[in-house]
């Protein structure tokens, strides 16, 4: 999985399959945030790209509208809930766990 510096990016990481974007250089030694890419990665991967970004999308729109503030409208995303929970398990990936933003509540 290729690494990218994005200077401007708006958030500290990101996961365009199949590259990983950070805000900055450092943050290549950041295992978690490293992680948590990893893991958006391997949803892409399950629901085939593109109907990925569609569903992440309509999740944050119907959150918006019961949340009404971003940061909870993004932070109850099926897809970032699933990745926040196990981005410290450095182990989560290897042990399968495939569709597990399905069973995340």
């Amino acid at each position: 999985m290729p690494i990218l510096i994005v200077k401007r990016l708006p958030a500290a990481g990101m996961a365009i399959f199949p590259f990983i974007l950070l805000k900055s250089a450092r943050l290549k030694n950041d295992q978690e945030i490293i992680n948590h890419e990893k893991i958006h990665l391997r949803q892409q991967l399950e629901l085939l790209v593109l109907p990925f970004y569609i569903l992440y999308m309509l999740n944050y729109l119907i959150n918006l509208i019961i949340y009404k503030k971003h940061d909870l409208a993004y932070r109850n995303i099926v897809f970032e809930k699933e990745a926040y929970r196990y981005e410290t398990d450095l182990n989560y990936l290897k042990n399968g766990n495939w569709y597990g933003w399905i069973k995340t509540e």
